[in-house]
């Protein structure tokens, strides 16, 4: 009896979990109606801005594909942000043409851009665009970020793809491919449908297109958190500049291969998440309560996470409860111990895993083109392994909050150095 009731519970909350969940169902069918790709009537003046401090390690792949690029060279610059003027980059960018900004003294990312952008006056650029220096280019990526601008938006989210896949497989993992997937969720299943209704994108740091207007606005980069690309979102709600998501201008960007270093990132992840969450939280409610923002825009905002921590918290019930239970009837009601085993720990954690491998089945077709890259068995072992993957944020998620507590330091991420002969074994040196 007392089996009934506790797994009654479980299912009441795993109901009432769904039903708050129903609404983002209407985002993943969205997955499927793409933005129609512009042809710009104009050559726009194009502003690639790079930070790169003590990145001349893996810069070289990032030059030579911006070499590659169909857009004229005389329509786009660009802007290396290094700390030093003795950091070996400036050789490799001014071989380039590119214009070195030096900036002493910067202890994160955030720095890099606002030493740039509170003084745009040297640069004809109409648009800027956010490039990491680990990345690639498509080779129209820049002509791409050109036509995207014929929409009447001011801030562009370009379509990122996985760098680990243009070479060998020893730059890849099962964490890399797992990662990866968090890409056509954030865009593909998230920012079609906030882009549809107007909502702020969901943003990541790189492959981030500003008008200039934009710029001239904000007077600088002025975001500190451990994610200013998260910050930029909710502060673009708050002054209100519109945003996309344009999938056919791609770059490639370098994803963690270790389980170590993966959680390294995730937790800065969501640590800045944590203080965009406090400092930004009240400002938001405000408006949406002043303006009367819709439905969509306040779950995406706050409720979001509800039917997630509620279907957690139901596991964790279930699970702890058979595992108490399980055990004290094992010797007076064997079979009512096997009952509860089934019910409160088995089901319930079957149930988590599938749901989760249905999310990552559903994220690898957005991502089709990409994932397709990878072999069978490479695919296979990924979605095998990604709701393992997904149900590690939950600890990483609890850390972070401590360490968004505790100040968050930023701490600069690993990088593989490529040769030059990997390098131009590149996919657009390809051309595929």
């Amino acid at each position: 009896m007392l089996v009934t009731i506790l797994f009654s519970v479980y299912c009441a909350l795993v109901l009432i979990a769904a039903l708050l969940f129903l609404p983002k169902f209407a985002w993943f069918f969205a997955a499927r109606r793409v933005p129609a790709e512009k042809k710009a009537w104009e050559r726009r003046r194009i502003s690639l801005v790079i930070p790169a401090r003590d990145e001349s390690g893996v810069i070289g792949a990032l030059f030579d594909s911006i070499e590659r690029q169909t857009y004229p060279r005389e329509f786009f610059e660009v802007n290396v942000i290094v700390q030093s003027a003795e950091d070996p980059t400036v050789a490799m960018a001014e071989k380039l043409g590119a214009n070195v900004i030096v900036v002493p003294g910067q202890k994160c990312k955030g720095d890099a851009l606002d030493g740039f952008f509170r003084d745009i006056s040297k640069s004809k650029g109409e648009a800027f665009v956010i490039v990491d220096a680990d990345a690639v280019l498509s080779s129209d990526y820049v002509e791409e970020c050109n036509n995207a601008l014929e929409y009447d938006r001011q801030i562009f989210v370009t379509r990122k793809r996985v760098k680990n896949y243009l070479y060998g497989r020893k730059e890849r993992s099962v964490v890399c491919n797992c990662s990866a997937l968090i890409y056509p969720i954030t865009d593909d299943l998230g920012n079609l449908y906030r882009a549809e209704k107007g909502l702020p994108l969901n943003f990541i740091g790189q492959g981030l297109m500003l008008r200039r207007e934009v710029v001239e606005r904000e007077g600088g980069w002025n975001y500190r958190s451990l994610t200013e690309d998260f910050e930029l979102k909710v502060d673009s709600y708050l002054k209100g500049f519109t945003s996309m998501y344009y999938p056919h201008a791609v770059l490639y960007t370098e994803e963690a291969v270790t389980e170590k270093e993966s959680k390294k990132r995730r937790l800065r992840w969501l640590a800045g998440y944590s203080q965009c969450d406090k400092n930004y939280r009240r400002k938001v409610k405000a408006k949406m309560k002043r303006e009367k923002a819709p439905f969509a825009a306040r779950y995406d905002f706050f409720w979001f996470r509800a039917p997630i921590f509620l279907f957690l918290i139901a596991t964790v019930f279930a699970v702890v409860s058979g595992c108490i239970l399980g055990p004290s009837l094992a010797s007076s009601a064997p079979s009512e111990a096997l009952r509860a085993n089934f019910l409160l720990i088995v089901f319930p954690l079957l149930l988590t895993y599938f749901l989760l491998f249905i999310y990552g089945l559903l994220a690898a077709s957005c991502y089709r083109d990409a994932f397709g890259t990878l072999s069978f068995g490479e695919r296979a072992a990924s979605l095998l392994v990604f709701p393992l993957y997904t149900l590690g944020y939950v600890p990483i998620y609890l850390k972070g909050r401590k360490y968004a507590k505790r100040g968050g330091e930023w701490k600069p991420t690993q990088r593989r150095e490529k040769t030059d002969e990997e390098s131009e074994e590149t996919e657009e040196k390809r051309a595929v």
